[in-house]
């Protein structure tokens, strides 16, 4: 359990921050995506890669 969680996390994370670089326009890679330039994927990355810290903490501090 502690395994899955933990990459859940690592996953959650990485794609929070990838939405917010999308949404920054920092990542506009594939040029014809959405989210490019949108701050509303700042917002939503940010929040996914805040969940994903709270399942990476939970993983390591409450599961043992």
């Amino acid at each position: 359990m502690r395994l899955i969680l933990t990459i859940l996390g690592v996953l959650a994370v990485a794609m929070g921050v990838l939405w917010m670089a999308q949404g920054t326009g920092i990542f506009p890679y594939p040029a014809s995506s959405f989210m490019i330039n949108q701050s509303p994927w700042i917002l939503w990355g940010a929040l996914l890669a805040f969940a994903g810290l709270c399942i990476l903490f939970a993983s390591r501090r409450l599961i043992r």
